[in-house]
């Protein structure tokens, strides 16, 4: 059964290997899928999910909230995020104002079926929008029972100091940090993770496969394979694209597969197995397509790779890994005044 552990210096415990729904619910994955999926989780221990409003324009949280709607909500660790526009776009539709996170919160809820959220994420930084307004309105969500913790994403260290700062002020607790990581991209760790634990944060990571490009099904020279995330115009070929152009470091990614025989995994638990060697780690964001990918995914829970294994793929990786940690915010927006 998948293990858990606190997230960051709150008494709240996640499972390590947390299912999220991003380019899968109400997009790629219809929903009897989906729900098998989900059904999975469950079965191999997983209680913690994590979705988004702006996932599939809303239809992911939905579904998510059918999902689950049966379960007990006590034994389940729901989050949600908001930034993002969502419905018309209309001009306060997007960012941290406090009309957008009281809106938005309400709606996230009535999508998931449920009365309160146990993590509520800012889904990225508002440039434009006072940090201080954003925090009272975050507040103002716990203090009403609509969320229970407050979370960011692809926040950079200065910005996760400066709302831990608030948080304290406000009585509140900002107890973690969604990222982008994965034995390619390592771009937290030498600003983002210390200042996490700093201020008491732990990290939730996304993409801990590499898009799919850690499972070693890439192969250099060769064309994806059919059905594969490089192959969905919906979304799923474009964020994978970057990795995929580099054949020397699809090249590189085939060397990690002796490593992973040693251990007895696949290729796939290995790279979760190694976001959680990351004592600054809490989870790892898992997706699916398919109810047997799930539990496949399971097994990596609770490993621990030796230290010479770990230099190993570092060895193997070498310059592919990529580490600045200005590209933090490379995917966040720019400010708009």
């Amino acid at each position: 059964m998948v293990e858990y552990r606190y997230l960051g210096n709150s008494g709240l415990k996640i499972t390590e290997l947390t299912y999220g729904n991003w380019l899968t619910h109400g997009s790629q994955v219809e929903n009897d899928a989906a729900a098998a999926c989900v059904k999975a989780a469950l079965d191999v221990g997983i209680t913690s999910f994590d979705t988004a409003d702006v996932y599939a324009n809303t239809a992911a949280e939905a579904v998510l909230g059918d999902i689950l709607k049966g379960e007990r909500r006590e034994s389940l660790e729901i989050f949600t995020k908001v930034y993002w526009p969502v419905g018309p776009k209309g001009a306060n539709d997007t960012g941290l104002s406090r009309k957008h996170i009281m809106e938005s919160i309400n709606g996230s809820l009535t999508r998931l079926q449920t009365d309160y959220v146990d993590l509520y994420q800012a889904h990225r930084y508002d440039h434009d929008t006072p940090l201080e307004e954003t925090m009272i309105a975050f507040a103002d969500t716990v203090r009403q029972g609509k969320a229970l913790y407050i979370g960011v994403s692809e926040w950079t260290a200065d910005q996760i100091r400066a709302a831990s700062v608030l948080a304290k002020e406000l009585n509140i607790q900002l107890i973690s940090s969604q990222p982008q990581y994965s034995m390619l991209w390592r771009v937290i760790e030498d600003e983002v993770v210390p200042a996490s634990q700093e201020c008491g944060l732990s990290q939730i990571v996304w993409s801990p496969v590499a898009q799919g490009v850690l499972t070693g099904k890439y192969k250099p020279g060769q064309a994806a394979p059919a059905g594969s995330r490089a192959t969905d115009e919906k979304g799923g070929k474009r964020m994978i694209a970057r990795f995929l152009e580099d054949q020397e470091l699809l090249e590189r990614v085939q060397l990690l597969q002796p490593i992973a025989d040693e251990l007895g995994l696949t290729m796939a638990q290995l790279a979760l197995a190694w976001v959680l060697q990351n004592d600054n780690v809490a989870a790892a964001i898992i997706g699916a397509s398919r109810p047997e990918q799930v539990r496949d995914n399971a097994k990596a829970s609770g490993v621990e790779i030796p230290a010479e294994l770990m230099t190993r793929i570092d060895e193997a990786l070498g310059d592919k890994v990529v580490r600045d940690p200005r590209l933090t915010v490379e995917t966040n927006p720019k400010p708009g005044r």
